[in-house]
């Protein structure tokens, strides 16, 4: 006979640099609670949990779980993985249930993105229409930070300090040469430009430097971009261009589909990556020879060695307060972030529901873009550099970061 309820946590699509420290964070609360007995990890997110791959994460010892937060990826594992609505097929919601069960799961937490704001919507739905006890919370994370009902979602703020960091790095290797050059980054971005923007933020590190920024937002014209390039190229030599990988033009189609065989995930979304090897050759071809390509792919969302301290403690904090809210008695919500200002940056936490984050979108404002539609408006400066503030001591052994995670752990 359960004296106490239990608690599950899992984590869900694309991993961030500190995605484990919103685990870290449910944690942490949840073994604090009097409510709460034992706190289970679900390994490979919901596909795993139906499969019954739960683990009792005080099974492992706790300088290891300490550890996780200081790791990229997701400690107990990914997925993505699609429920289907349970009207079109229940069988897999009834093993859900079976499991909660088994394990006395009264507090369901799924750490993820849109998608898997999706899965907490079905799930907190169908466990309502057959009168089941549970509190299912989502806490948001993506680098994408196209989350809608939060000021921004953690993942975001450590992606773009990399991103601008990189951008940083890049341009000063360009300058060590009299022959001039022209760098094209890809960075990852399906719909929404925000982490493709966040180059920007070098501005003021090097207010020199010519950059031309190319955002999802705003249709992509071939004409008008080699206009911009040229223009630039002619007055500046150095041009650093930063697209997003989801650049499309004016009918909707992605730029460099011929390069990509654009295969798609689970949920449909289309695997992008090719945009900048088509415009490295545009550039080359009608403008000048010496361009260089750099596609940083996932880099973007696993390199904790240069996390933001603000991101880092702000994930953690949306993993505590998820529990309050849970224990609280709240279920269908995901925990969201409120700015309560710039100066001086602060934020709160708060709860939305969650059918009106899933499945939409949220973009970059188009007033934040210029209205040549290749750069960024100081709105985005002001909104994002509070983001990408101080540094994670990430320990180190043997002059490599020390990782590590769960999935394995027991």
């Amino acid at each position: 006979m359960y004296t106490k309820s239990n608690c599950l946590i899992a984590q869900s699509g694309g991993p961030t640099a500190v995605i484990n420290s919103s685990l870290y964070g449910a944690i942490m609360e949840a073994s604090r609670s009097e409510k709460i007995g034992k706190v289970y990890g679900g390994i490979n997110g919901i596909e795993g949990i139906i499969k019954g791959n739960i683990i009792d994460i005080f099974d492992i010892p706790y300088e290891r779980i300490k550890q996780m937060r200081f790791s990229p990826a997701a400690a107990l594992g990914s997925c993505r993985y699609r429920l289907k609505d349970y009207l079109e097929d229940e069988e897999e919601y009834k093993k859900l249930i079976e499991i909660f069960k088994k394990y006395n799961i009264k507090y369901f937490f799924y750490i993820g993105g849109n998608d898997s704001m999706d899965a907490v919507d079905k799930i907190s739905k169908y466990t309502r229409e057959i009168g089941f006890e549970i509190n299912v919370i989502g806490i948001p994370k993506t680098i994408d930070n196209d989350l809608m009902f939060t000021d921004h979602s953690p993942g975001f703020g450590s992606a773009a300090k990399y991103i601008a960091t990189t951008t940083l790095e890049l341009a000063l290797d360009a300058e060590v040469y009299e022959t001039k050059t022209i760098n094209v980054l890809e960075v990852m971005g399906r719909n929404a430009g925000w982490l493709t923007a966040s180059s920007a933020l070098v501005k003021e590190r090097l207010p020199h430097l010519k950059q031309l920024i190319y955002l999802p937002e705003i249709p992509f014209n071939e004409e008008r971009f080699l206009e911009d390039v040229n223009k630039a190229y002619k007055e500046y030599g150095n041009v650093f261009i930063t697209v997003s990988e989801g650049l499309m033009d004016e009918k909707g189609n992605y730029i460099g589909r011929k390069e990509n065989a654009y295969h798609k995930d689970a949920f449909g979304h289309p695997q992008l990556g090719g945009v900048g090897d088509y415009i490295e050759k545009l550039v080359k071809e009608k403008i000048y020879k010496r361009v260089k390509m750099t596609r940083l792919g996932v880099t973007q969302r696993c390199a904790m060695h240069l996390a933001s301290k603000v991101d880092f403690e702000e994930a953690e904090m949306l993993g505590r307060e998820a529990v309050k809210y849970a224990l609280c008695g709240e279920t269908g919500k995901m925990i969201s972030l409120v700015r309560e200002r710039n100066y001086q940056y602060t934020v709160k936490t708060d709860i939305v529901d969650v059918d009106k984050v899933c499945n939409k979108e949220k973009k970059v404002p188009l007033n934040w873009i210029n209205e040549e539609g290749n750069y960024v408006t100081e709105e985005f400066f002001d909104y994002a550099r509070p983001l990408i503030q101080g540094e994670v001591k990430v320990p180190m052994v043997e002059g490599l970061p020390y990782y590590t995670n769960l999935k394995y752990a027991i």
